[in-house]
């Protein structure tokens, strides 16, 4: 039993995939994690971090929050059935955050975008979500600024 345990653990402290271009594109107004769900051989390349979540964005749909346009990359010793790359996945969420999604997207300028992809404790993948607003071209330029500063900072103290 201990060791199904470290071997949970071991994926969760080793898989955490985040959107870089989020935080640079997006201002993240609000977040939400959600379940995926996923086939076999996509957690097997989740486990080897074979995502990309440039591109993804959510959808709601009927009362359903579903996840597009983020790539994992085939299983590499999966057969014929393999998964297909960029396929919808649904995401599972609580009633009450899909219609506090869904209220808050018929704003306008609000999307929902995916920051970040990891395996939770209990080893099952999750995403967190960032309900944002795009940025214009100088706050784009203040957070580089920013980052800047930053950086100085660090390298001053070292």
């Amino acid at each position: 039993m201990a060791n199904k345990k470290d071997k949970q653990n071991r994926f969760a402290k080793t898989v955490n995939i985040k959107n870089k271009r989020a935080n640079f594109e997006y201002e993240i107004l609000d977040t939400f994690v959600a379940g995926v769900v996923l086939k076999g051989t996509e957690i097997k390349s989740i486990r080897e971090s074979k995502v990309s979540l440039t591109d993804a964005f959510c959808v709601v749909d009927r009362g359903e929050v579903y996840v597009k346009q983020m790539h994992i990359t085939p299983f590499s010793h999966g057969t014929d059935q393999n998964h297909d790359e960029t396929r919808v996945r649904k995401l599972l969420l609580n009633k009450k955050e899909i219609t506090k999604i869904n209220s808050k997207l018929e704003e306008k300028g609000l999307t929902l975008i995916v920051r970040r992809l990891f395996i939770n404790d209990r080893g099952y993948a999750k995403l967190e979500l960032g309900l944002a607003k795009g940025k214009k071209l100088h706050d784009k330029r203040e957070s580089i600024k920013e980052k800047d500063i930053k950086r100085d900072l660090q390298r001053i103290k070292y």
